[in-house]
């Protein structure tokens, strides 16, 4: 019988190694990510986090895989206020790429909420496990005040790595406890893969600005050079959601 939780992790394998080879995001562990453009990633995750967690709450089926103590949006708002300042909100628009993902969570919300716990593992899961690392990086790297700019990375409510650890295996266990069918485990792993598509497209259309702030000799040592694939990660048409 298939498990859930395993089938994810097994079947989105190539598509997290494929987001973590993005160009934003190869930028970012090497700590050449602006404030400019940080901020603008949190104003774009702003938005998808909203969604999800307004579909998460709102959706009676799927109660049992909403955990509020995961919510980021608040966290987020946290560090757009830093960033952009009180009126932040009049300052902040998704990018296309973004509405794609919004679009593609209201509908799944509508007609296929199942499918929304491909978007809520894919975001948190990964959350917890690396937020973290890219916290410290951004902090060096923007030397920013103690306390301010990073409230995305932290969970005040699973403070510790070993908080961390045990919430991860308990929401596995909620995942395999759900009793799905193959099928149905099947469907999620797909939409899984899509939804890191999603985040891909959502950091590439970042890129452009980082190419031209770092300049072509950078670019091309960090983002072509020793490039460990050369395949692009599959990216959705507004079409296709």
């Amino acid at each position: 019988m298939t498990v859930l939780s395993l089938a994810l992790r097994e079947g989105t394998a190539e598509a997290h190694t494929l987001a973590e080879h993005t160009a934003f995001m190869k930028c970012f562990v090497r700590g050449l990510i602006t404030p400019s453009l940080f901020r603008q990633f949190l104003a774009n995750l702003y938005f998808v986090y909203t969604a999800l967690e307004a579909a998460l709450a709102n959706t009676e089926s799927m109660r049992p895989i909403y955990f509020p103590e995961l919510n980021r949006s608040g966290q987020l708002a946290e560090d757009l206020a830093f960033y952009y300042g009180d009126n932040w909100r009049d300052q902040i628009t998704p990018l296309t790429a973004t509405r794609v993902y919004l679009s593609r969570i209201h509908d799944l919300a509508q007609s296929d909420p199942l499918l929304l716990i491909a978007h809520s593992y894919t975001r948190y899961m990964g959350d917890l496990s690396g937020g973290q690392a890219l916290s410290k990086i951004v902090r060096s790297q923007l030397a920013l005040p103690e306390g301010e700019g990073t409230a995305f990375y932290e969970f005040p409510a699973l403070p510790t790595p070993e908080d961390k650890k045990a919430f991860k295996q308990r929401y596995r266990e909620t995942l395999d406890s759900l009793g799905l069918d193959e099928d149905a485990i099947a469907r999620i792993v797909k939409e899984a893969n899509f939804a890191f598509a999603l985040n891909c497209n959502l950091m590439h259309a970042l890129e452009p600005e980082l190419k031209a702030t770092l300049g072509d000799a950078v670019w091309q040592s960090v983002v072509i050079e020793n490039q460990p694939s050369r395949r692009e990660h599959p990216r959705p048409a507004a079409v296709a959601v």
